[in-house]
């Protein structure tokens, strides 16, 4: 017999995405992720934006997906409590001469099905965001644009999907995959599983994935973007996510507020051999604070709290690779899933699992529940709740990180929910613990005697996130 029905590769937004739509169905399935949690890699790192749609070349898989998830991302918010918010976005150009630029990107909107797009003045731009350049000529405004936690959109689908029946397999490489003429044997680093359908949401990684079982070959490039987060008190300096015109590379540089109310600035586009590369640097952050000042004045680069990379899995032929290999029966693709990827995200989970389940014959269950409780915010509840809440629960009143006021009940939460943090990352990505001014200098140590506690281990085995990176060492 199988071990499953549905293998996972990568628990990312995208495998969460589709794992948590593959529960709705009588299917046996398992996440299979190398690192120690789910958003562990490009779904960690990125712009946290819900983009409107109106960038995809039609007829793409991009514009596709883009505008139905986006549609989706309210209701989905509201059913799995996790932030959004609908913000609107402005795509900018500084001449006449770059005006054609937004005239295709409104017609392209139109024809992928946006909503409310228009193209305003640079007047009626800064009467919308005071802070823009007075050098914006012209302005594209979509309304639909919006912000989402990405750590709170992935753990939230891999939540309600483990809560109907998902299995998360973490700290699992997959070495080999084989067709066995029933399914397919994947040989990981710890002990051969098998299924009867695998799904490739590796991310950078799915062109390895795919590249195992099918001849007709993909490559992957990762491609790495810096970002400045700065502290909150810079987030008000504007309301929507501001573009510039994209080129070859991307979307360019943007200045966004962040649900948690940061303000973030980025990212550039290099192109890497290396798949793990996720280091920042000096010249790369220069040209986006430089870049970012086009736009919009007066940057409080000195607010900055940190500054990161993440990589981008971006397929040579510039859209995604969704759908079942031609020469590998039972063996579903989810690939070079980019920018608008995390946008995309609900619609594409909804897509490959009524593919895969069509393909298995499998029923719709009728105890599926679509609905999860986020994490309690003690300090966002009014005072008489609060009150309530410490006096029932006093680990709620025990302030662990000063900067983001979060509990050590939060914590203790983090890492008892399914599937739970196991690393100070893991906390931090679900209760933001460590996101704030000191960056977790302060509330480090504690943090880990709480989750050395929670896991019953020594804390000299407490990591940062995958296993090697231990804290203490001796």
């Amino acid at each position: 017999m199988l071990d499953y029905d549905v293998i996972i590769i990568g628990a990312g937004v995208t495998g969460s995405a589709i794992a948590r739509e593959l529960a709705r169905y009588s299917l046996r399935t398992a996440v299979v992720e190398k690192e120690e949690d789910v958003c562990s890699g490009t779904s960690k790192a990125n712009s946290a934006i819900v983009h409107a749609g109106f960038d995809a070349v039609p007829g793409t898989w991009k514009a596709k997906l883009n505008v139905e998830g986006n549609r989706m991302m309210e209701r989905l918010s509201q059913d799995l409590d996790f932030p959004f918010k609908r913000n609107g976005s402005m795509v900018l150009c500084f001449s006449e001469e770059e005006k054609p630029g937004l005239e295709k990107l409104l017609e392209r909107g139109k024809t992928n099905g946006v909503e409310g797009l228009q193209i305003i003045t640079g007047d009626e731009a800064r009467e919308m965001e005071p802070s823009l350049s007075d050098e914006v000529v012209y302005a594209l405004h979509a309304p639909t644009g919006g912000i989402v936690c990405p750590f709170g959109l992935t753990i939230a689908l891999a939540e309600n999907a483990a809560e109907n029946g998902v299995e998360f397999l973490f700290n699992r490489s997959v070495d080999r995959i084989e067709n066995t003429g029933e399914g397919y044997a994947v040989h990981t680093s710890k002990g051969d599983l098998s299924a009867k359908y695998v799904v490739n949401a590796a991310g950078v990684y799915a062109d390895r994935i795919h590249n195992m079982v099918s001849e007709n070959k993909i490559k992957i490039i990762p491609r790495r973007g810096e970002y400045v987060l700065m502290d909150k008190e810079a987030g008000g300096l504007v309301s929507h996510t501001i573009f510039q015109l994209p080129g070859k590379l991307g979307k360019g540089v943007l200045v966004t507020p962040t649900v948690h109310g940061n303000l973030l600035v980025g990212p550039n586009a290099v192109d890497l051999d290396d798949k793990e590369n996720t280091a920042t640097t000096a010249e790369g952050l220069d040209e986006i604070r430089q870049k970012a000042l086009k736009s919009v004045k007066g940057i409080p680069y000195h607010l900055t709290i940190t500054s990161f990379a993440g990589l981008r899995a971006h397929e040579e032929n510039d859209d995604f690779i969704i759908g079942e290999a031609e020469d590998a029966e039972g063996f579903f693709d989810a690939a070079g899933i980019e920018s608008p990827g995390l946008s995309c995200a609900p619609a594409l989970g909804k897509y490959a699992a009524e593919m895969i389940a069509a393909k298995a014959g499998a029923d719709k269950k009728p105890d599926f529940k679509g609905t999860r409780k986020g994490f309690i915010r003690a300090a966002e509840l009014d005072p008489e709740e609060r009150g309530k809440l410490i006096r029932e629960k006093p680990e709620y009143g025990n302030i662990i990180c000063r900067c983001e006021n979060i509990s050590e009940g939060e914590i203790r939460d983090a890492i008892r929910r399914t599937p739970g943090a196991v690393s100070l990352d893991g906390i931090k990505r679900r209760v933001r613990q460590g996101m704030g001014r000191c960056q977790a200098g302060f509330c480090t140590p504690k943090a880990m005697n709480i989750l050395a506690e929670e896991l019953h281990v020594d804390i000299h085995t407490i990591c940062k996130n995958r296993e090697g990176s231990e804290f203490l060492k001796g």
